[in-house]
């Protein structure tokens, strides 16, 4: 690597670690500052107790911050590092050595990519894996929670409820679970009998939930009730119960996971939510990599008097594409093409309106 990568990387990884801190910083303070009162529930425990649930929760959810404003803290750093080196009159000094300005912005878009990279493991791998704790309410104290669990899917296409579930013992309190199987004429699900039992434990050696006067009734009036020692639920983990009872947890999920619900969902529109989601998942990155594209040739200004300009302008063209991409995920599940709905579309049109100006940009840049 040479001085000048180095330099230039420097610059850059300095930028990066003082917007994640202010960024995601402020984040955390506004969250703290409407929210802290939930966190005083606890008080009686002590001082100590109460700083420490706030430090885990907002530790844990600092993963889900990273992921929604990867891009925009990319943007951030390179304006930082670029605005440093313009008003030092580096940059002039660069270019009329011979640098070509496309190899100066060389070392930043590598080293976006591989914090594009870092965004996606995050989403895939480590948001996946903690995602029972991310669902955590902030008056919630870890390992402690119980609630009440109403038509949570599993594999099986079964529904399962029950008045309170248990974290700490990992038991549903009189479960009842309304078993069902997939028909072939209309697609939809059938109902086939219910399990209803005092208690369902999850056994840990077994992987199955381990059940006490576990009673199996068919809906045929004919079949006779049966008793169940178990139910076997392969992809119904603990650790899944907490996440599956909220709104909107098809987010925390792997795009694997969500594979796997959709080939479960049999209405239409359920599919189109996963499969965008899905899509986004892959668009994403690029969109983030585009939006710094797009406003580094704006960015690369010699006059130093010209700078708050250009970083309106790349501020201004940043926001005009995260615009345009909320606008299609909001779109991606309600416009239907040619008779039904095409989130793929809608997931990568930012991409083909983005991208070439990007590409068009950075080959007018003057050298």
């Amino acid at each position: 690597m040479k001085i000048l990568d180095r330099y230039i990387t420097k610059s850059f990884l300095v930028g990066y670690v003082i917007s994640f801190c202010v960024l995601i910083g402020l984040r955390v303070i506004i969250d703290l500052f409407v929210n802290l009162d939930e966190f005083a529930e606890h008080a009686d425990l002590g001082t100590w107790a109460v700083v420490r649930n706030i430090a885990v929760y907002y530790g844990i959810n600092m993963t889900l911050y990273f992921r929604d404003i990867a891009g925009v803290i990319t943007v951030v750093a390179a304006t930082f590092s670029l605005g440093k080196m313009v008003r030092a009159n580096e940059l002039v000094a660069m270019i009329a050595s011979g640098v070509s300005a496309k190899r100066i912005v060389g070392p930043i878009l590598v080293l976006a990519i591989f914090f594009a990279a870092l965004s996606v493991a995050d989403q895939e791998l480590l948001i996946p894996s903690i995602s029972d704790k991310l669902v955590r309410e902030k008056d919630d104290l870890p390992g402690q929670e119980s609630y009440a669990v109403w038509f949570i899917t599993d594999g099986n296409g079964s529904l399962i409820c029950s008045p309170r579930y248990d974290e700490k013992t990992l038991s549903f309190h009189h479960p009842m679970i309304i078993t069902r199987r997939l028909t072939d004429r209309s697609g939809g699900w059938e109902v086939t009998g219910r399990i209803s039992a005092d208690w369902a434990t999850y056994n840990q050696k077994t992987g199955n939930w381990d059940l006490v006067n576990g009673l199996y009734a068919g809906m045929d009036s004919a079949d006779q009730i049966k008793p169940v020692p178990f139910y076997r639920a392969p992809d119904l983990l603990p650790k899944d119960i907490a996440v599956r009872r909220k709104m909107g947890y098809n987010a925390l999920l792997s795009s694997r996971q969500l594979s796997a619900l959709a080939a479960q969902k049999t209405k239409i529109k359920d599919i189109a939510q996963l499969l965008s989601q899905k899509h986004f998942r892959i668009t994403d990155p690029i969109i983030n990599l585009t939006m710094l594209m797009v406003s580094l040739p704006v960015l690369l200004c010699r006059d130093p008097r010209t700078m708050k300009s250009a970083i309106i302008v790349s501020f201004g063209l940043t926001t005009a594409c995260f615009i345009v991409t909320f606008i299609c995920k909001m779109l991606a599940t309600e416009i239907v093409f040619a008779g039904r709905i095409m989130p793929e579309v809608w997931a990568w049109l930012p991409v083909f309106i983005f991208l070439p100006v990007a590409f068009i940009e950075l080959d007018s840049m003057k050298t």
